[in-house]
């Protein structure tokens, strides 16, 4: 294991920088101190709390430019792109703020033979995050903001790729009033990590990742019994009806596979088209896949930046190859190009069937399958045949079918009609089935990791 973290840019090879990693005697020192200053936060009030986290969000839009221009030389992401996240993230801020202290107030309850009951939303102590590297900034705020506001300390283990990210994030946080030590980043090893869920101190536990590194985190925590939260990664299917408008689908499924490099857990990643428009939709979207742009991530005109390590690529184009052999057909793309950086292209991929890594496993990176079904039913039990269920969309003229099949038949934990998007800070964010369990944004989040408290008055 080596003493150093290294963040190193994928566009250009280039090393960007290097970090000291934590002892474990350091570790247990910032953990301790973390503790410390939970002792003091978590008498605060909420209308304190949520001042300091309003000045969060003021000092984030601060950093607009530097911090995304940082994120993208970090992991690659489009420039324009970054920007957009550090808005969202301060956006995130301005809602919890907002709402965060009627959300997390005492509440009164009549009980038996007239006696009173109180039920508080206490915060538990330290809650422990590990998060990807593919939103350097967003994965980091919407776990550590909610716990903020609840009144937790908070630590962070970022992915190595983003670690100078999860240091400017700290340095705004104090900044802007934060307590110092009450946000912790850990420069440590997964074998380190193992022992921060195990520390007495620590009381919580959330992951963004794989649904592989969810089960090892997970089994971790539960033997400690640790409150968990995990996202986990997904395949979402985006349904093109039969009563479509197939150029909006085109055009919103294009935007939805490629976001963020199409390295995003809710990238729109299976287009299941009915036979009605399959030859419509798949002829237009593989001409406007072919189009996209390959290029630099700070370029105005890149419509595709590269992918965050070379390492990924070779995963994402192992699953290709792996895919073709069983059957698929590329239709673009497909092929590593002859340039300098971690570059992909767009890529669509037909006769897509179970068996494919391409129709079981989630494709992270600008891949495409697209799928066909016979009708609409078909398209909807095709969408639900998978062991994921983060995220996922539908296309038709027809809305309130849509919204009810949105709502009592589509397996997962979030559903777009006739659009794409990430998140909103006032909607709930989470999956199920091997996508995780828990909840982040609108509300649910600041809940997560409480202690729900009942006080009965006699």
């Amino acid at each position: 294991m080596t003493d150093l973290l290294k963040t190193i840019n994928p566009a250009t090879g280039e090393t960007l920088k290097t970090y000291a990693r934590m002892s474990d005697d350091e570790m247990a020192l910032a953990i301790e101190q973390c503790q410390a200053a939970y002792q003091d936060w978590r008498q605060r009030s909420l209308e304190d709390r949520a001042k300091v986290i309003k000045a969060i969000g003021d000092e984030l839009r601060k950093h607009v430019d530097d911090y995304a221009e940082l994120m993208t030389k970090e992991m690659g992401k489009l420039y324009r792109d970054g920007q957009e996240e550090v808005k969202l993230c301060a956006g995130i801020c301005d809602y919890t703020a907002e709402h965060g202290p009627k959300e997390l107030a005492s509440e009164e309850r009549d009980i038996m033979s007239g006696r009173k009951g109180i039920v508080t939303y206490s915060p538990i102590g330290i809650v422990y995050g590990i998060q990807p590297w593919n939103f350097p900034l967003y994965q980091a705020i919407r776990y550590s903001i909610s716990n903020l506001m609840a009144g937790n300390g908070v630590l962070l283990k970022h992915a190595e790729t983003c670690t100078g990210s999860g240091l400017m994030l700290r340095d705004i946080y104090e900044a802007a009033g934060l307590p110092k030590h009450l946000f912790t980043v850990l420069l440590i090893s997964h074998d380190q990590s193992d022992a921060v869920i195990e520390n007495n101190l620590v009381r919580g536990v959330t992951l963004t990742g794989s649904d592989g590194a969810g089960r090892v985190v997970g089994e971790k925590a539960g033997k400690a019994l640790k409150k968990t939260v995990l996202e986990l990664g997904s395949n979402d299917a985006y349904l093109v009806l039969e009563d479509a408008d197939v150029d909006l689908a085109v055009e919103t499924c294009v935007k939805g596979r490629l976001f963020n490099n199409g390295e995003t857990c809710v990238n729109a990643k299976r287009f299941i088209v009915t036979e009605e428009v399959y030859d419509e939709f798949t002829e237009k979207f593989v001409k406007a896949m072919a189009d996209i742009k390959l290029g630099d991530p700070f370029a105005e005109d890149s419509d595709l930046g590269p992918m965050a390590r070379a390492d990924l690529r070779e995963t994402l184009h192992d699953q290709v190859k792996d895919s073709v052999e069983k059957g698929a057909t590329i239709r673009c793309g497909g092929e590593i190009p002859d340039m300098q950086g971690a570059y992909y292209p767009s890529t669509v991929l037909t006769d897509v069937a179970p068996g494919q890594p391409a129709y079981d496993d989630e494709l992270f990176g600008p891949v495409a399958s697209v799928i066909r079904a016979k009708d609409d039913d078909d398209a909807m039990r095709i969408a639900n045949d998978s062991r994921y269920g983060l995220g996922g969309g539908i296309f038709s003229r027809n809305e309130d079918r849509a919204i009810e099949l949105a709502c009592n038949h589509f397996d997962t934990g979030m559903v777009r009609v006739n659009g794409f998007g990430i998140a909103a800070p006032n909607m709930p964010f989470g999956g199920v089935k091997d996508s995780g369990f828990g909840r982040e944004h609108g509300g649910f989040g600041m809940k997560e990791f409480v202690n729900v408290k009942a006080v009965f008055v006699y």
